[in-house]
């Protein structure tokens, strides 16, 4: 089974969440799961592969944004929002707020599972 552990909190680094933050399909990502909500992987629309799609996720959750649950072949993700505001307060509501203004992200959309 693949290990979908997430970083401790103590481990984000800033240069790495901006990093992987820098990118407008995991930034699309992060918009959708800003809500709280969990969301399935199969869930997700991008113009990219499945596998790109894949790979956008796994760089999401080795940054510590978001966090993985497996449960049988299926895979869950969530976004990490009060580790991410503990350890950098404010940042990840002023970086939505601008993606939201600029329309950054718009092309990831939802589908209904």
């Amino acid at each position: 089974m693949p290990d979908h552990s997430s970083p401790a909190s103590s481990e984000i680094s800033l240069p790495r969440l901006l990093g992987v933050l820098s990118d407008p399909t995991r930034l699309g990502i992060v918009r959708i799961l800003s809500d709280g909500a969990e969301r399935g992987w199969g869930q997700f629309r991008a113009p990219v592969g499945k596998s790109t799609l894949s790979h956008h996720l796994k760089m999401l959750r080795e940054a510590g944004v978001t966090q993985t649950r497996q449960e049988g072949t299926r895979c869950y993700v969530k976004l990490r929002g009060d580790v991410l505001e503990a350890r950098f307060p404010g940042l990840l509501p002023a970086l939505l707020s601008a993606a939201c203004a600029d329309h950054v992200g718009e092309h990831v959309t939802e589908r209904a599972e």
